[in-house]
């Protein structure tokens, strides 16, 4: 795998229209980590995608009346199988972080690369996920320069009391020892 113009070679691509121009593409300088299921603590339907495309139909599931109108997006999905799906190119901002601060700097959005791994709180991860993020993870750092092992967070750490994700039960210490070696 490699980075070509905004995009992940050998990810799927579905492109969302909900992202737009960063202030300053020169700035890439954070990576968040989320995690996402729909509906909640399930796994391996079209929703997530649906959701980042606007297409998500609120009678599919109770849940969905209430989230089908947002627009948010992500530049990565990470699935439970490790399949990996692109929604905006890194170059464009997407709309993952939403109100965040990090070290007293706001707009999260702006100067930050997203990844959702398709998981809940207190569900763990699969090995494939963690290991393809790790590559992932590998893949940006080489091509973002300022984004270091030191700016790497959690949507929690940036979004504290409002977000939680990507949760307990995913394990740091796992990922950094696989970005290690």
């Amino acid at each position: 795998m490699d980075i070509a113009k905004g995009w992940l070679n050998g990810a799927k691509k579905c492109e969302s229209p909900n992202a737009d121009l960063r202030p300053d593409v020169s700035d890439i300088s954070l990576l968040v980590i989320h995690n996402i299921s729909l509906p909640p603590e399930q796994f391996g339907g079209p929703y997530i995608e649906q959701l980042f495309s606007n297409n998500l139909d609120p009678e599919e599931h109770p849940y969905f009346r209430d989230i089908y109108h947002l627009e948010v997006s992500s530049h990565l999905l990470i699935d439970r199988k490790g399949n990996v799906i692109q929604f905006v190119p890194f170059d464009k901002r997407a709309w993952h972080a939403g109100v965040s601060c990090y070290q007293k700097r706001h707009r999260c959005n702006d100067y930050s690369i997203g990844i959702e791994l398709e998981g809940a709180d207190h569900i763990p991860f699969t090995n494939i996920q963690y290991s393809v993020l790790a590559g992932v993870t590998q893949l940006i750092i080489n091509q973002y320069q300022l984004i270091t092992r030191d700016r790497i967070v959690g949507h929690s750490d940036i979004a504290p009391g409002r977000k939680t994700d990507p949760g307990p039960t995913f394990d740091w210490h796992r990922y950094r020892q696989l970005l290690d070696s």
